[in-house]
């Protein structure tokens, strides 16, 4: 047997932290959060040479049809979407039959940190308000199929 390393043994090897160190041509750089249908990783597309959020659906979740077509369902309600307050979806994929998105990697801080902080300056609330809201409209027509 010989010492290379192969992209499938990159895939299912954890890294320190626990998460894989690759899925497909995505580097994984760090992980960003999990949510009901599975976990959001930092991933570098090493194709492009650009970093994205990479959105893999949950292991256990994976061989459940029903999650599949909402899976499914959130790709196709993002990819309608175009607005400057609402993230991009680039490419949508499967690794080892496991499906993901590929979408715009957002940067800056979490309201949530910020506000853990204390209180925004009223001028700055009402601005991210209404960018919020703005996005929010752009997404109502496709109802709680991009809630996760």
């Amino acid at each position: 047997m010989s010492g290379n390393v192969t992209d499938h043994d990159r895939t299912h090897r954890l890294s320190a932290t626990g998460w894989p160190e690759r899925i497909g041509h995505f580097e994984i750089l760090g992980l960003l959060g999990r949510g009901g249908m599975g976990v959001v990783y930092r991933a570098r597309d090493t194709r492009l040479g650009r970093e994205v959020a990479l959105k893999v659906i949950a292991e256990d979740l994976a061989g459940t049809p029903l999650q599949r077509q909402r899976f499914e369902q959130e790709a196709r309600a993002i990819s309608a979407l175009n607005h400057p307050h609402v993230m991009a979806l680039y490419d949508v994929g499967s690794h080892e039959g496991q499906p993901y998105l590929v979408c715009e990697l957002l940067r800056g801080q979490p309201l949530k940190e910020r506000l853990d902080r204390g209180p925004l300056p009223p001028v700055q609330a009402v601005r991210i308000a209404a960018e919020m809201a703005r996005g929010l409209a752009a997404a109502m027509p496709w109802g709680s199929s991009i809630a996760t």
